[in-house]
């Protein structure tokens, strides 16, 4: 007699930078979410999909929770307030590296109404200024009523107890059949994946604010057949800044930055797509883009 397989939306919240995006490319065992050092890489719920004999888990990606009045911040709130809304599950992510502070007690304060769906993933303890207890005793204090068998100690880095963190979260997943067919790992479109993997090329080149001043626009995309038979795909794509003056720091001198960008995207669009891919990568400025809300519309979703 064969055991119902599990299914459950699942979203995974926690501080910027405590290895949400890190953890959901290994489980997914692709690269799903750009990774950076950069805080609130990223800006929209990304869905990875990890299927098994289990069942099938689809993980939200939402963007780290961080305290700020500004209009972009408030709408990547909104993103993670739906992810958390409309999950069955709550992957909460903590970093074991950092003292837990004000932005981790007010995450944890809007968890404790889905306690019953949460399970803790204390992560990085194979960082040298990793404190298990202290984050344990956080949670102790601040989720109280949390099972211990739903805190998990966990390295994505170095894959330490993944394992254990997936029987979790199918142990308390409901029964229900595959969302996705077994061979998906992500539901995104084609444009988004593209401007992730330029945008996190980028973020992790630039210095000082320019990170969060950019996003990424792909204007086109055309797969074209060689002589040959070879399929290419041509692609198209802006990164856009807020100020004029920004320009010159991404393209660089003599353009060195804007194709050290071009070629590191370049690289990972082929190994991930079965294409060759052609990337036409410019500059082009959104006057106070952040701002706009327009342009935040159609990019944060």
């Amino acid at each position: 007699m064969s055991l119902q397989k599990k299914t459950a939306f699942a979203a995974v919240v926690g501080r910027p930078s405590s290895g949400k995006s890190t953890l959901i490319n290994l489980v997914c065992g692709a690269k799903v979410a750009i990774v950076s050092k950069v805080p609130q890489t990223t800006r929209n719920a990304i869905r990875g999909i990890y299927t098994s004999g289990q069942g099938q888990l689809v993980f939200v990606d939402t963007p780290g929770r961080h305290t700020s009045e500004k209009k972009l911040n408030k709408k990547l709130i909104d993103v993670s307030e739906r992810a958390l809304k409309d999950s069955e599950l709550v992957l909460y992510v903590l970093d074991a590296s950092r003292p837990p502070g004000p932005e981790e007690a007010a995450i944890a304060e809007r968890l404790l109404p889905l306690i019953d769906k949460v399970i803790a993933a204390i992560n990085k303890i194979d960082h040298e200024s990793a404190d298990c207890q202290r984050t344990l005793r956080f949670l102790e204090e601040h989720l109280p009523g949390l099972p211990a068998s739903r805190c998990l100690k966990i390295s994505s880095l170095k894959n330490e107890n993944i394992a254990a963190l997936l029987s979790a979260l199918f142990d308390a997943a409901p029964a229900g059949d595959p969302m996705y067919l077994d061979d998906v790992y992500t539901d995104q479109e084609l444009s988004f994946r593209i401007a992730e993997i330029i945008r996190e090329k980028a973020i992790n080149r630039l210095r000082e604010e320019l990170p969060h001043s950019i996003y990424v626009q792909v204007e086109d995309t055309e797969l074209k057949q060689t002589e040959s038979g070879r399929q290419v795909l041509w692609i198209r794509a802006f990164i856009v800044t807020e100020r004029e003056s920004q320009k010159g720091m991404i393209v660089g001198k003599g353009g060195e930055m804007i194709k050290a960008i071009r070629v590191s995207a370049q690289k990972d669009l082929n190994s991930i797509f079965e294409w060759k891919v052609d990337l036409d990568l410019r500059v082009k400025t959104g006057k106070d883009w952040r701002s706009n809300d327009r342009v935040l519309k159609r990019l944060i979703t």
